[in-house]
Formats: C-alpha cells, sequence, structure tokens
C-alpha cells in the first residue's frame, strides 16, 4: 500500500467513525483508538503535504483565525416561512395551495421546527466548500471555518448523491451540551449563558475555530437544493442524503391530509420537552417537487410551506412605564416597561404595545400585573391584564399627545393605527434612523457603516440625512470615536461603491412611506426613472400592477416635498444610480405587455425561473392560477389535469414552451 492509499485509508475509516458517533450515536470504537487513527493521519498529512485535503477528517478541530466573516450573496435566496397558530390557518393554507394547483391530491411532509441558527452549506463535485449564515435572506456571513469542527456534517458525502448542491439546515446546541457548558462557565466563575438558541448562533462567529471546536454544536438538516432532477420529492432527497451521511432527523413524516397533519402537530406538541434539543412548531412542506414548484414563491416566503408554531409560553410581571419611541418615518410605537422576567430562554424587560388602541382595548395601565408572550417566539407582547391585582388608586392611560424627542405635536390621521411625529427633518431619530434605513444591506449595503457610527457622524454635525454622507471626506471621520485611519478609509470607499447599487435598491433606500422591496422592485420595473416616478399623478400609479392608493398618495407626498426633491437632486448629482442601467434594460421589451402569463408542467429548454423571467422581462405578468385573466398558459410535461380542463374550459390559449419562445423571439 503506499502512503497516499493509506492515508485515504485513514480518511475513509475516520469519516466513518465520526458517522457512527456524531449521527447514528452508535460508537464501533473507543475515542482512544480514534484518537491514535487521528494522530497517525496527522502525522502521514505533516510529512506529505502534497496530500492535503481541506475535507480531510483531521481538518475538524479548528485552528484557524477569522478576523472578518465576508459578507456573500446566497445563490439561491433563504426564504422566511410564514406561520400559522391554528388548524383555521392550516386549513386555509390548504385552500389556497389547491386552488393554484387544481387538485386535492396533495401530499405533505411534517418536521420538527429545530430553534438554533439557519445554515446554507455548499457542496461543489460532491465536497463541501463552503458555509454561509442565513442572514437576511439574500446574504449572509461566510462561516466555512467554523462549520468544518462541527463533527456531524459530512464534508464528503459516503455514497450516489447528487454532485453539486446546497444543503439547509439548523446548527443547535443540545441542551445536555448546553447545560455542561453552563455548569463548566459556573464552575469557573462566569456568567452562564442565557439560552441554546443564541449561544448557538454566537458560536458561528467565533474568531478561533479551535474554541468553536470546543462546543458540542450539532446540525439537523432539512432541504437539499440542487437544479439536479434526481429525486421526485422533498422526502425523498431527505431520505437520500440521510443514507449518505448527513444528518437528517427521523422525525420526518408524510402525511395525506391537514387531519393527518395535526395529529403529528398535537403529537409533538407533548413529547418536544422529551427531545434532545429545543424546537418551537412544525414546518409543513408540499412533497412533491413538481407541485412546489406549480406554488412557487410569494415575495417572502414560498407558497408550498408554512410553520405551525407551538403555543407560546407565558409569564406574568409587572408594568413598570410606558415610553414612547420614534421610528424612522416619525410612527410612535408605545414601549411596556416590565419588571424583568424570565420568557422562552431570555430575560424580557420591554414589551411592545403598538399603538394607542392597542392599549385602550386591553386596558393597559402603569402598575398593572401583565400577561407576556413572545408573538411568534420572537417579539414579547402583552396578552391581558390581571385585573385582580390592580391598584384601586390606579388610572387608565392617557397616550402621550407630543413627540418624546422634539416635542412636536402628534397627528393621526383616519384609519391610521398609529400616531406620527410630522417634524420629519427635525427629529433626530427620524433623520438617525433614514440614514440608517439607506445604508441597510437590503438598500444601499454601505460596508464599514453602521447606525451606531451614524448616530455619531449626526451628533457631530457631520450628516443631517442621506445625501451628506456623499460629502464625508476621510480627514473629517478619522477624530471620531473609535475610528481609525483604516476603518474610516473602509467607509468612505463604502459610500463610493454604493454609487454602483441599482435603482431598484436606491429607490427602496429613500425610504418613502409604504415602499418595500417589491413595491420598489414594481415602481423601478414601470417607470425606470426617479423623474418619471416623481412626475407620475394619481391615476398613472395607481394603474401600476399592485400599487394601491395608499402608496400612490405617499409617492406623490414624497415627490411634492422640496426637501425630498432637493436630496434627490444632489443624489443624481454625486452619480447614485437613480434609473435603470442601460445594460438591466438590454434584452427588456414590451412585447407581452398586457399579457398574463401561467407556467405549468416540467419544462425542458429553460428552468421554470427562467420562464418567469423572461415574461416579466418582455413586459409580461406571471401569474400562479388561471382566470379569466389569464391570457396564455405554459405547458410543459406533466401538466396538472385540473388546471388543463380549467384553462379548456374558459377557451384560453395552451401553448407549448418552444411556442413561447418563438413568441418573444
Amino acid at each position: 500500500m503506499t502512503i497516499e492509499q493509506k492515508i485515504q485509508q485513514l480518511r475513509e475509516e475516520l469519516r466513518q467513525h465520526n458517522h457512527n458517533y456524531y449521527v447514528l450515536d452508535n460508537a464501533t470504537i473507543s475515542d482512544y483508538e480514534f484518537d491514535i487513527m487521528l494522530k497517525e493521519l496527522e502525522k502521514l498529512e505533516e510529512d506529505n503535504p502534497q496530500f492535503f485535503d481541506p475535507n480531510s477528517p483531521t481538518q475538524r478541530v479548528g485552528g484557524d483565525v477569522t478576523k472578518n466573516f465576508e459578507t456573500i450573496v446566497h445563490k439561491n435566496r433563504m426564504y422566511s416561512l410564514d406561520n400559522s397558530y391554528s388548524k383555521d390557518d392550516l386549513l386555509d393554507w390548504e385552500k389556497r395551495i389547491q386552488k393554484i394547483l387544481g387538485t386535492t391530491e396533495i401530499a405533505y411532509t411534517c418536521e420538527l421546527k429545530y430553534d438554533g441558527a439557519s445554515i446554507n452549506l455548499t457542496y461543489e463535485n460532491g465536497a463541501f466548500v463552503r458555509a454561509v449564515t442565513r442572514g437576511d435572506g439574500f446574504q449572509g456571513d461566510e462561516v466555512t471555518t467554523n462549520i468544518r469542527t462541527i463533527k456531524s456534517i459530512p464534508l464528503v458525502p459516503n455514497g450516489d448523491f447528487v454532485s453539486d448542491f446546497e444543503m439547509r439546515g439548523e446548527i443547535i446546541l443540545p441542551i445536555a451540551g448546553f447545560d455542561k457548558m453552563n455548569e463548566e462557565r459556573v464552575a469557573n466563575g462566569e456568567d452562564p449563558y442565557r439560552n441554546p438558541r443564541n449561544t448557538a448562533s454566537g458560536s458561528l462567529k467565533l474568531q478561533d475555530s479551535a474554541e468553536v471546536a470546543k462546543r458540542p454544536l450539532d446540525c439537523l438538516l432539512y432541504q437539499v437544493v440542487t437544479n439536479e432532477r434526481k429525486y421526485a420529492s422533498h422526502y425523498e432527497s431527505l431520505e437520500a442524503a440521510r443514507k449518505v451521511g448527513f444528518k437528517v432527523p427521523e422525525t420526518i413524516e408524510l402525511k395525506n391530509s391537514i387531519e393527518e397533519v395535526l395529529a403529528f402537530v398535537n403529537e409533538w406538541d407533548e413529547k418536544r420537552h422529551d427531545l434532545p434539543y429545543e424546537t418551537d412548531g412544525v414546518v409543513i412542506k408540499v412533497n412533491s417537487f413538481q407541485q412546489q414548484d406549480e406554488l412557487g414563491y410569494t415575495s417572502k416566503a414560498p407558497r408550498w410551506a408554512i410553520a405551525y408554531k407551538f403555543k407560546a409560553e407565558q409569564v406574568s410581571t409587572v408594568l413598570n412605564e410606558i415610553t414612547y419611541q420614534v421610528g424612522r418615518t416619525g410612527a410612535i410605537t408605545p414601549v411596556a416597561n416590565l419588571e424583568p422576567v424570565h420568557l422562552a430562554g431570555t430575560i424580557v424587560k420591554r414589551a411592545s404595545l403598538h399603538n394607542a388602541d392597542q392599549i385602550e382595548k386591553l386596558d393597559i395601565r402603569v402598575g398593572d400585573t401583565v400577561f407576556v408572550e413572545k408573538g411568534g417566539e420572537i417579539i414579547p407582547k402583552i396578552i391581558k391584564v390581571d385585573l385582580t391585582k390592580r391598584n384601586q388608586d390606579s388610572q387608565p392611560t392617557v397616550y402621550a399627545a407630543h413627540c418624546p424627542e422634539c416635542n412636536t405635536e402628534l397627528i393621526r390621521t383616519a384609519g391610521d393605527a398609529k400616531h406620527y411625529c410630522p417634524n420629519e427633518f427635525g427629529c433626530a431619530p427620524q433623520i438617525t434612523g433614514r440614514i440608517q434605513h439607506f445604508i441597510s444591506r437590503k438598500a444601499m449595503d454601505i460596508d464599514g457603516l453602521g447606525g451606531e457610527t451614524v448616530d455619531l457622524l449626526r451628533k457631530e454635525g457631520l450628516i443631517q440625512n442621506y445625501a451628506d454622507l456623499y460629502e464625508l471626506k476621510v480627514e473629517q471621520v478619522i477624530p471620531l470615536e473609535r475610528m481609525a485611519e483604516k476603518s474610516a478609509q473602509n467607509m468612505i470607499n463604502g459610500i463610493e461603491k454604493s454609487k454602483e447599487i441599482p435603482f431598484e435598491k436606491v429607490l427602496y433606500a429613500l425610504g418613502i412611506r409604504f415602499v418595500g422591496e417589491t413595491v420598489a422592485k414594481k415602481l423601478a420595473k414601470h417607470f425606470k426613472s426617479i423623474d418619471n416616478l416623481m412626475a407620475a399623478d394619481f391615476e398613472t400609479l395607481v394603474a401600476v400592477d399592485e400599487i394601491g392608493d395608499r402608496i400612490a398618495q405617499s409617492i406623490i407626498d414624497f415627490s411634492n416635498d422640496l426637501g425630498n426633491i432637493q436630496l434627490v437632486d444632489r443624489l443624481k448629482l454625486y452619480g447614485v444610480q437613480l434609473e435603470i442601467s442601460a445594460e438591466s434594460l438590454e434584452g427588456q421589451t414590451d412585447k407581452l405587455s398586457g399579457k398574463v402569463f401561467v407556467v405549468s408542467g416540467v419544462f425542458h429548454q429553460m428552468s421554470r425561473n427562467e420562464l418567469k423571467k423572461a415574461i416579466e422581462d418582455n413586459g409580461g405578468k406571471v401569474s400562479s392560477s388561471i382566470s379569466k385573466k389569464t391570457s396564455y398558459v405554459i405547458a410543459g410535461d406533466n401538466m396538472g389535469p385540473s388546471k388543463l380542463e380549467k384553462a379548456q374550459n374558459l377557451e384560453i390559449p395552451i401553448i407549448s414552451e418552444q411556442d413561447f419562445i418563438d413568441m418573444i423571439g
């Protein structure tokens, strides 16, 4: 046996032992025997560096230090999930997807919703190459070095599987491991960690991977993302992943109705407390990949999946004070300042009271004993008041009449739930908030500039609005607190680079009320420049698909404000992209203007996403369901029979993939 063969043999044996121990929980050799084999492999690799392999078992011990975690754009967006809290929510979801699919023949997978840190693992040519955190769903931080230390993640799948793929999963800290870590911290005189979820998430961003390797992190995997159509369903792909070494929980089950799904939910609502890790609900997915493709996505979530959240934990505590926060749009949010209380793994001191109507509806008063829960297990909220403990001299809450920051009298328009501070350009939180929104990841994505720095720049009088950013000089920034020459230069470079950000993101960054990411994309595509948009009248705006009265009026209000006009003019002067670039417009036509398409079936020349993009690039609209408004159905192989029947009954033209390609030339 050659040295290279011996190295390969040891690697394969150690990988199998790792799998047996960390995935199957069935060790076949002692820790001592494992360590002897590992040391032998380390020595052979050290003496023969020409055979180095980043995915060798010896690379799992850590040691590399990461100073800065690079931001990586996800190849496939990591969507969030819509939540449900009742049987009615699930039945409504089922009706929606049955309507789109045109059938009641739908199988579902049920899997527990793990409480940890979402991760995306990329494999190329059958080997692990990269790990990126979820981030905002569009991009996250690369944590490859730290993820290599988690022994339950196979660096090379062991068997027949797809070649290029992504594995989505949750990095968790099992309860037993978390408790042991805290015992050691307390014994060393250190404060214990608060909860497994936050500790797992924080572990991924430790700079020293050797420290990560010491933590008992695990990875539970729940989705295979690949262009290779080797598997017909979600369940089949996960079973295949399990066979080649991925830790796919055994709790996943196939169901054929919402009644069966609810039985699974009820069973695990009881049994979840016996699990070795934390879970806060059940994720239900349409099993068939073809049906998933038919259903597609909304702007925020897949239509083919939904999370059912277990009933949130409730605690009671005392409301000490009601304060008021000012958002970037001037919206006022009342905040309950509570006697600190432990809730769902964290210490809760504050809870949102939403608006004046909510305070009045629940009759919430200072000094009350209130019941608090985490809405969606994230944001604490007050559910009700314990009236049996209310003081006799308690007085009803009188909502604030003036802005807590600038003392301007608050306004509330008819039909609006919130009060607003109208002092748009003179109220500090609004000024800072608009700039923070402008620089955020989904907007201008300016590296080297964070919220605290924005506040500091404003307080020092260097900026009063987001246009001022483009006049900043390195020498102005260096004297600021905690600011060195390199970080100052990075900030200025980040601001300069933001001039390359495309128009649709700039439009979102401007912070026009009610204009979120999706609306900004529609408006940018329709009007093609800020000048066209700001010149549009009400009728022109509401004629745009999905732009309603409220959004149209908000755009007109923004466009008529002299301060906003001056800001936009300055941004143009600095070279910010305020129109769609010639490159983006290339290949776009109005050939399909006014036409509505439904895409159904399996295609061969173009992927479903490529078809949808081609429709939109040529001025058409993609719809998920067939109706009288549908212009054409593009039918691929295995088109659903009920969709076919509906299209025929409505006499809607059914065209092939080739017909469509010919249509757009």
